[in-house]
This record gives C-alpha cells, structure tokens and sequence, in this order.
C-alpha cells in the first residue's frame, strides 16, 4: 500500500467563489504514481468547502444564490459581535455547515472515477483570500 500527500495553495478573489480544482487534484494524483486506490481532498479551513457538482454557470450562480439566501451577510449574528480578526463572517461559517470539508474519489487505472458532469470544486464562502490551501491524500496501489 502507498501514501501519497500533496497541498494546493490557492488565492481567492471574491466574498463567495466556485473554484474548479479538478485539473490540479488530478495532477497530484499523477504524481502519487497510484494506479488503483482512492484520494481525499480535504481543506483546512473553516468557511470553505470541497463539493462534487456540475461545472455550469448559471447552475453555479443558483448555488451562490442558494448560500446567500441561507444565510446571508448583514444579519447580526452572535459571531460578528466579537470578530477574533476583524472579519464579520459568521455568515461564512453558516453557509460552510450545509457543505463538506472534503470528498473522496475512487481511483481505478491511475485517473478519478468521476461520473461524466463532475467536478471538484473550492468553495471560498469569505473571501477574499490570498492564502487557502487544500490537503490531497492518495492511498492505494
């Protein structure tokens, strides 16, 4: 059995942002020389998430719609009256509580067992942020 770990840092550049990273997460299963196995993409942070979904716009646009609707800014929640570093973002955090801090994808013959439409996507529910990063494990054979 082999282990694999690689970090992707990414900048984002808005408050709530869809990031397709499905390029860049096969390119450190690439490296991981993993033929057969499985990979979790995992973020390290609080208001962001990693989902599985279809790469349209105007799906992407309902999605962020759908977020604000949820839980939207402004709102004088409890979390915003202390902000330990200034950022108003319980919102943020509320949004990120529907979504998941990571995904995992079966491996077969060295690629991602994605269905036809899927994509893995960065969620930034506070952006933005010059320094994010996303954890890629791969374990298998």
């Amino acid at each position: 059995m082999k282990h694999f770990v690689d970090e992707i840092a990414i900048a984002t550049t808005t408050g709530l942002e869809f990031l397709d990273m499905t390029e860049k997460v096969e390119i450190s299963l690439k490296k991981s020389e993993i033929q057969n196995g499985f990979l979790t993409v995992f973020t390290q942070h609080t208001t962001t998430a990693v989902i599985v979904n279809e790469k349209e716009p105007k799906l992407q646009q309902d999605m962020i719609q759908f977020l604000n609707r949820i839980a939207p800014p402004g709102q004088n929640y409890g979390h915003d009256q202390n902000p330990q570093d200034g950022r108003l973002n319980a919102h943020s955090h509320l949004q990120t509580l529907l979504l998941s801090t990571s995904q995992t994808i079966p491996v077969v013959g060295g690629k991602m067992k994605l269905g036809q439409w899927q994509r893995i996507f960065f969620i930034e529910c506070d952006g933005p942020r010059s320094k994010r990063q996303l954890t890629i494990q791969v374990i298998g054979l």
